[in-house]
């Protein structure tokens, strides 16, 4: 600045009448480009996010890039835990294998549990199918089904040694977003009735999902959260938290270090009670103040594990669809069809769903 108040002190010592056009176009020149690099260096000082930034592997996705994955960034990573220290799971990681190891001396009891009503009940059998092979094998486990129509089950899928099923029956809940309104209370009742006793590990996934490579102890925690495909990597004012400040689900602008998805999570029994029992009761608060969360029951799940940070994070390895926005991951071990069909177009699905 101090070099153009110079130029301009010579260039007009002898008068404004005395300036020529050639020193009146060098000052103007010059006030631009001082104006230009002002301009960009407060830019730059504001390019820092607020919030950790993960991206997921460095790799090319070789696909169309469109103006959501242009935020997600060129550099990426796999890290290997959170910003307040929980491990972020990676299936055939070290992490994960000494997580196996570990528990492979202790005996568990393992509980996964899944909604079956309306027209999901044609997943039911195709997902215990998978969950036989691929969840948690050599492990006790006990599925818990909770339906309005048990029909689909019959005849019963043949289980492995040390697996049962257990059928809970539902009182008829038509319509998707009534049961999302329903999930957490149902959940927890069914906690405090029988698995609490029964498991020590609880686990609740969607029915519409497909295991199709091996899910094993590296996921157990006491309370445990799987990162959404399509937002990881993704900076922080891209997540679709609930902004509507008179929803109990509201999370602020300066909350949330990732956004989850409700395909899958889980944790110790006691753990998955209070979840359960805390976003009922946001949900019941809003269902009588006439709110309903843009994310449903998701919303919800993401307001508790803000204020509740989970002790084990997921990647999107545990749970993934392809579109254009899901991550590169090493391996794909829990695959989400109904979302799956959610990204095709209307030919697409016509002839996948």
């Amino acid at each position: 600045m101090s070099v153009f108040l110079c130029i301009c002190v010579f260039a007009f010592k002898a008068g404004p009448i005395r300036v020529s056009r050639i020193q009146l176009v060098l000052c103007c020149f010059l006030l631009s480009l001082i104006i230009y690099y002002l301009h960009g260096s407060r830019a730059a000082a504001r390019v820092h996010p607020a919030h950790p930034i993960f991206h997921p592997l460095e790799m090319d996705r070789g696909r169309k890039v469109t103006d959501m994955e242009v935020l997600k960034g060129a550099e990426s990573q796999t890290p290997a835990e959170t910003p307040w220290g929980a491990p972020l799971v990676w299936g055939d990681s070290r992490h994960s294998a000494s997580c196996r190891a570990k528990f492979a001396q202790r005996e568990m009891r393992i509980g996964l549990l899944v909604f079956v009503v309306g027209t999901y009940a044609r997943f039911i059998r195709r997902f215990l199918y998978s969950a036989e092979t691929y969840f948690l094998p050599g492990q006790v486990v006990t599925y818990y089904i909770l339906t309005d129509n048990p029909r689909p089950l019959d005849p019963p899928v043949k289980l492995g040694p040390e697996r049962e099923m257990k059928v809970v029956p539902i009182v008829e809940v038509p319509g998707w977003e009534r049961l999302a309104h329903r999930r957490m209370t149902l959940l927890g009742d069914a906690i405090q009735k029988s698995i609490d006793s029964e498991t020590d590990y609880i686990f609740c996934a969607d029915v519409d999902q497909e295991f199709v490579a091996p899910v094993r102890a590296e996921i157990l925690g006491d309370l445990v959260a799987t990162l959404h495909p399509e937002l990881y990597g993704m900076p922080r004012n891209a997540f679709p938290y609930e902004d509507d400040e008179g929803s109990s689900a509201y999370v602020e602008e300066d909350e949330g270090d990732f956004y989850y998805t409700s395909e899958f999570y889980g944790g110790a029994v006691s753990e998955m009670y209070k979840l359960a029992r805390a976003c009922s009761l946001l949900i019941l608060q809003d269902h009588a103040d006439g709110i309903t969360a843009r994310g449903l029951e998701e919303s919800y799940l993401n307001r508790y594990l803000i204020d509740q940070r989970p002790t084990c994070v997921l990647s999107p390895e545990y749970s993934w669809w392809d579109s254009d926005l899901s991550a590169q991951v090493p391996v794909h071990r829990l695959l989400s069809l109904g979302r799956q069909c959610e990204s095709y177009n209307d030919k697409q699905r016509e002839h996948k769903c």
